[in-house]
């Protein structure tokens, strides 16, 4: 079969995208590797959306795949492997076999990007972490540190505080990079300690568990040991788009070459959300990229 459009990635952008490919009667697959809705489920509050103003990312991811799946929208749970231009169209290699289709929307979304210290990946799940909501539960009265200064280290930090004994917050700058109101709310809260200008050198470990953190501090230089039990990383993230590099011009940091068109370079190809070069990264910016794609998407397979 060969599908009219195929979105990769099922976080907001892809599935707004099939809503907009669907109801302007296209045939439409989704490529989701993971969860439909994306990292968007793991935000315990979303209060910049229009007219939503308390929605948490569970319940929004919810009723968005609801509405597509109503749709009849198909939804496959494969990772896209590499994908090239054929006569007919796009051939997509994916965990699950071959997929073709007329026109590619790609919204893969972003990656965590690493610490990048000596045992880090060795202590993901036995104390570190970079999914404060999914995995917060598991420090309940416990001591724990964030590193990050942006939202979403902010909003984690007031994710922990809720339910760990102290949350310290490293921040590698002199000031937070987070909404204002955000950091506000945290510096609130009593159990939250911050320490800026502060990066972590080391991981501390004992029987294959987190124990410690070794710290400096970048104004004087001198380091320093902090016991703690869960480190949760928020250090930024990298865009999921190495399956694409021979397919559409990225730069050099991996962010798919596109204006507000969503066009790429190669004729047929869109791209949306978090993964395109643009300046803002949001919900609102993310379904708004989604419509204009697959719109654009839809044009193109009516014009061929």
């Amino acid at each position: 079969m060969i599908y009219d459009v195929i979105i990769v990635g099922g976080g907001p952008a892809g599935l707004t995208a099939a809503l907009y490919a669907a109801r302007a009667g296209h045939s439409a697959l989704v490529l989701e590797r993971a969860v439909a809705g994306g990292q968007i489920v793991n935000s315990p509050l979303v209060e910049n959306y229009p007219a939503l103003p308390h929605v948490s990312g569970a319940d929004f991811a919810g009723a968005l795949s609801e509405q597509v799946d109503a749709l009849g929208v198909e939804i496959c749970y494969a990772e896209a492997l590499s994908a090239e231009k054929t006569a007919e169209g796009f051939l997509l290699q994916t965990d699950d076999g071959e997929k073709r289709a007329r026109a590619l929307i790609l919204a893969p979304g972003m990656q965590h990007r690493a610490l990048g210290v000596e045992g880090e990946e060795e202590l993901v799940g036995s104390g570190v972490s970079y999914c404060a909501v999914c995995d917060g539960v598991f420090y309940a009265g416990r001591d724990v540190a964030v590193v990050g200064g942006g939202d979403t280290a902010v909003q984690d930090a007031l994710f922990l505080s809720k339910v760990c004994r102290n949350v310290t917050v490293l921040v590698r700058r002199d000031v937070f990079r987070g909404e204002a109101r955000r950091v506000e709310a945290l510096l609130a809260r009593p159990n939250v300690r911050v320490r800026f200008r502060t990066t972590v050198e080391a991981l501390r470990s004992a029987d294959g568990s987190l124990t410690g953190v070794a710290v400096r501090d970048a104004e004087t230089g001198t380091t320093g040991e902090l016991a703690v039990d869960g480190l949760f990383l928020a250090v930024g993230q990298t865009p999921s788009t190495a399956a694409f590099a021979g397919l559409v011009d990225c730069d050099d940091t991996g962010f798919i070459r596109c204006g507000e068109d969503t066009a790429t370079d190669c004729p047929g190809v869109f791209a949306a959300g978090d993964c395109r070069t643009k300046t803002v990264r949001q919900l609102t910016t993310a379904v708004g990229d989604g419509a204009a794609a697959a719109l654009a998407a839809c044009r193109y397979v009516e014009a061929l």
